[in-house]
């Protein structure tokens, strides 16, 4: 086995999702329906520990119980308004054409409509499945522990330990403090692949524990689509079978 290719991953939890609602019959079918789809569901029965939920946590899919009254639509805006959610796909559960226009206008991407069924949510969610799960993907970090190096101009080349890795960049542990702001070039492989990644980052942070989250600059097409390739897979490993079946459908 290769240096590069030693390592150990693990996979964070699947689907992340918010449910708004105070209704418990509308909480027990929503969360046994985005069950099957593999979600962790955090329940809010109130706008505003919903709101201050969305400041605080990454979730790939929000839905919104409008018979909260008016507040429930704040909810939705805060969605687009938050840094991490704004791309979040969000659902709607109406009980009128005039509350399923204003969730449209207030960011919902799907509506729900009452009387609440099995089959109804089941067949919304199926639809929604492929963006839930791109979504998960844009912001999916898989922890690893790979022997990588990086290189900048001041220290030359120097080992580090990358610690995990997303689509937008990774996190590696280093003897020597990195300075928020200043570029270096991270070099890596991927597990399984055949080529090394070099790629020029920006540092994000770095802590007194030698810890460091890098941003991609200016990685290429053909890295990108290896790097999401291979996450894609590991996704894809945190979700049961029957769940992952429908994940290859929409990957």
């Amino acid at each position: 086995m290769k240096r590069g290719d030693e390592m150990r991953h693990s996979v964070e939890p699947g689907i992340r999702a918010l449910l708004v609602s105070d209704d418990p019959p509308t909480i027990e079918q929503l969360s046994d329906s985005l069950k099957n789809l593999a979600a962790s569901t955090h329940v809010c029965t109130d706008v505003q520990s919903a709101i201050r939920l969305l400041s605080t946590r990454k979730f790939e899919t929000v839905v919104v119980d409008l018979e909260l009254g008016e507040q429930a639509g704040v909810v939705l805006e805060r969605v687009r308004l938050s840094p991490s959610n704004r791309t979040t796909v969000a659902f709607a559960i109406t009980s009128s054409t005039q509350e399923a226009a204003k969730a449209f206008n207030a960011g919902s991407n799907f509506v729900l409509e009452r009387p609440l069924s099995t089959r109804s949510v089941g067949r919304t969610l199926q639809i929604a499945y492929g963006l839930i799960i791109r979504e998960r993907l844009r912001y999916f970090r898989c922890a690893v522990s790979l022997p990588g190096i990086y290189l900048n101009e001041e220290r030359g080349k120097i080992d580090c330990c990358v610690v995990n890795v997303s689509e937008g960049g990774l996190a590696i542990t280093t003897p020597v403090a990195l300075k928020p702001g200043s570029g270096v070039c991270v070099q890596f492989r991927i597990p399984g692949g055949g080529t090394q990644f070099a790629v020029q980052s920006e540092v994000c942070w770095h802590d007194e524990k030698g810890r460091a989250g890098l941003r991609f600059v200016s990685p290429s097409p053909e890295q990108i689509g290896e790097l999401r390739e291979w996450l894609s897979k590991q996704l894809e490993t945190s979700l049961p079978q029957s769940v992952a079946e429908k994940f290859r459908t929409y990957t």
